[in-house]
């Protein structure tokens, strides 16, 4: 589920214009084939108590609970400061999506508008632009508190797929008991 949700967020942000960064749509749909994959494996595994696919979806499955775990915890500790560095970091870093964000949030520059630049924002031809920083700002802590809450709640769902998957892999003859399992 969740897979299929991330390819089509990348599908929906090509295609309202939102998102011009093939890299970064490249690497969400590739993660969603990934863990739509790892998912296949797993219910593989289980309709024919295969106990390497077993061992290994719990295996991948473990690692994906680390990695999401970390980055959502990670996500939720950023205080104001360091979101405002990690931001003027991506924003000296990339250039189509400074040219997405200024077009989308009509502004300019990050800290201070400079009109000898050149920027992709209406508002540049009236040289009436606000800075992007304070906007970017606004958004990005209610966006990484949200994108933290949701991670820590599908990373506490992959913990009990791991244990779940445990505790099915390790049956002796699943058909025979089906009460057995839990």
């Amino acid at each position: 589920l969740v897979s299929l949700l991330l390819i089509g967020i990348a599908a929906w942000g090509i295609g309202f214009g939102l998102i011009s960064s093939f890299r970064v749509v490249g690497v969400v749909i590739a993660v969603g084939i990934f863990l739509f994959i790892i998912a296949l494996v797993g219910l593989i595994g289980a309709v024919k108590h295969h106990q390497v696919l077993l061992f290994f979806y719990m295996i991948i499955l473990l690692l994906v609970f680390i990695i999401q775990f970390s980055v959502s915890c990670a996500c939720l500790a950023l205080n104001k400061e360091q979101q405002s560095q990690l931001l003027e970091v991506g924003w000296n870093n990339t250039n189509s999506a400074r040219m997405d964000i200024e077009r989308n949030l009509n502004c300019c520059g990050f800290r201070v508008f400079d009109p000898n630049e050149t920027c992709s924002s209406d508002c540049f031809k009236r040289r009436q632009c606000q800075p992007c920083a304070p906007i970017i700002e606004e958004y990005s802590g209610m966006v990484l508190r949200f994108v933290g809450g949701i991670g820590l709640f599908f990373s506490f769902t992959e913990i009990l797929g791991v244990w779940l998957t445990y505790r099915y892999r390790n049956q002796k003859d699943p058909r025979a008991n089906p009460s057995a399992f839990l």
